[in-house]
Formats: structure tokens, sequence, C-alpha cells
């Protein structure tokens, strides 16, 4: 794992991707429905992001359910038993409750107990952050297996008369089963934050500093200087690819597959002519999803697995950016 450009060595032993899953709430809401709420229009989306729809959660359906049924799918497709895992981590930033963690409600959800069970808060990035860390819990034979998920309702904090944000997010999760093999499933990962440009991407409530209680949703919203954010991403993500790439002693022309943060079809071009790379190698969901945050690295990577486009043996390079800001990277032999 790399943090902050340090590269550590890796560990004994490595480990394989036996499982993925992915789910969406039933719900959703096209361009042409936010049209008709605020002052914009599908061709203005579709132009700055590339998103035509969007999924949204039900009343009373949450992250953990989202992940229950994410997890449930990669686990099946692993051939495992729920009281197989033994730890689970949850990347989200929207926790169904302040505690206990997702994770132990997911944990709860499945029947299971006695494992290891906790969240990750890196925004976006969450599921690149969860994954390195389960990673290297299995390198350091600490445990066999983990059951790794990104799951979020986003749109719950969403501001719905604020064309900038509202257009942006969905709701969703992934979720992948990582296992101890005598091969490298996981050849590296790199993760990188930079808590100085905070302001450019948050949002600015919560239980330490409070609420804003006279304001719509008690203040919960997303605030995002959009251009700004645009540029530090590419830039970011251009970067943890190279260091990536160097890390492996590998090429552009090495990689099989990009799968992307999901967040916007302009960042994920950029970066795909960074690599010299066709977008016919690039898993592409954000136009039926929107911006899911740590849903959509596992989301992509699973409905291109079902898909039968991504095939054993082909080398994935993953990748997202976030609030934080967040960014990171994992270069996967599936």
């Amino acid at each position: 794992m790399s943090l902050g450009g340090v590269n550590t060595p890796p560990a004994l032993g490595g480990m394989a991707l036996v499982g993925c899953g992915s789910a969406v709430p039933a719900a959703s809401i096209t361009n042409q429905q936010l049209s008709e709420r605020v002052d914009t229009s599908d061709e203005w989306i579709v132009t700055r992001s590339g998103i035509r729809e969007r999924h949204v959660a039900a009343d009373g359906e949450t992250t953990s359910d989202l992940a229950y049924q994410a997890s449930l799918k990669a686990l099946e497709a692993a051939g495992m038993r729920a009281d197989e895992i033994e730890l689970i981590i949850v990347g989200t930033t929207t926790p169904d409750i302040v505690f206990p963690s997702t994770a132990c409600l997911l944990q709860d959800k499945l029947g299971i107990g006695g494992c290891g069970a906790f969240d990750v808060n890196a925004a976006c990035s969450g599921f690149i952050y969860a994954l390195s860390v389960a990673d290297q819990f299995i390198r350091a034979g600490t445990v066999k297996n983990a059951l790794v998920v990104g799951s979020e309702t986003l749109t719950r904090l969403v501001d719905w008369n604020d064309r900038a944000t509202c257009v942006l997010f969905g709701d969703g999760a992934g979720a992948v089963v990582l296992k101890a093999d005598t091969e490298a499933g996981i050849l590296s990962t790199h993760l990188h934050s930079d808590g100085g440009k905070k302001e450019l991407l948050i949002c600015p409530v919560g239980p330490s500093k409070g609420f804003d209680i006279g304001a719509p949703n008690a203040g919960v919203k997303i605030l995002m200087a959009g251009s700004e954010v645009f540029k530090h991403a590419v830039k970011a993500l251009d970067s943890v690819v190279d260091e990536t790439l160097h890390a492996n002693g590998l090429s552009k022309a090495d990689l099989d597959w990009l799968i992307p943060h999901q967040a916007n079809l302009r960042i994920i071009e950029a970066t795909a002519k960074r690599l010299d790379m066709s977008m016919d190698q690039v898993i592409v969901t954000v136009d039926k999803t929107g911006n899911t945050s740590s849903g959509s690295v596992p989301l992509a990577l699973d409905e291109a697995v079902r898909s039968g486009k991504i095939q054993r043996g082909q080398l994935m390079l993953l990748e997202a950016f976030g609030g934080g800001f967040t960014w990171g990277s994992a270069l996967v032999r599936y």
C-alpha cells in the first residue's frame, strides 16, 4: 500500500477477488423529471456530466439495506456462506445512524456475529480505502477473507433545489469478497488525501459541529465548487495512475480495463485519454446511476463482471476521487 507517495513493501501471501455484487433502489429520477423541478434540462445535464438518470432510496430504505442486498449477491458469486466471513468493512459517508457502524448493522442483517466490522469514511474514495485496508489484513495473515462494501444513500444529503448538485448524485451499493490465495489479486493500492481542500466539496454540518435547525434538512446538503473539484480530480487521478503503474513496473499498454469513480463522464474521458485507452476499455455506468460516491466503483465492477466484459486473468485499474480531498487507486488482477 502507498500512503502519501510512500510505498510499503508487499507482505507475504496474496489474495483473490472471488465474488462481487451490487444493488440500487427500485425508484429512479430522470433528467426530464428533474427539469420539472429546477432550472435545468436533459441536454444541460448530459453535456456537463454524462448522467441521464439516478436511483433514489425509498422512504425507510437505508445504506445498510443496499449494502445487504449487494453483499448477498457477492457471497453467492463467491460460493460462500455469510458465517464464513472473517472481516466486514463498509465504505460510506451516509451511515444509517451515528453508531453502531453501518458495517455492524450489515453484520446483523447477515445473521452473523463475532468477526470484526467497521466503517471507513473517505467520501467517494471510500471503497478504494476499504479495499486497501482489507487487503492489508489478508496479506498480514490476520484474516483469511473479507467482505468489502461501498454503500450510499447520498440523495439524503441533496438539496433538491440546487441544480448544481441535485442532478449529480444517486444511491447504490457494491460489494466484493476477498479471499487469501497463493497469487496476488490486488497487486497494489495507493491512498492520498489533502484536508486543506475540504471546503471545495463538503457537507458542512454534523453531530459535533452542530446542525442548522432553522434551515431545510437542518442544513444537511452538499456544497461543491464544481470547476475546482474537476481541475483537482483530473490532476490527482493522473498522478495516482502514474504512481500505480510505476510501482508495479507496468506500462499503460498492460492495462485491460479502467474502472473509474463514476462522478462525471468528462473526468472519466480525461483519465482514459491520459492512459491512451479506448473508451471501449473503460467501464461507464454514470449515465444510469449518477455519482453514488463510495458505491460507484464496486457497482461498475459488478456490472462489468456480470455482463461478461471482464474475464479472469485480466488487469484492472480501479480509481476514485472524493471529498477531503481523498483519492486512491487499486491495481487488481481479476
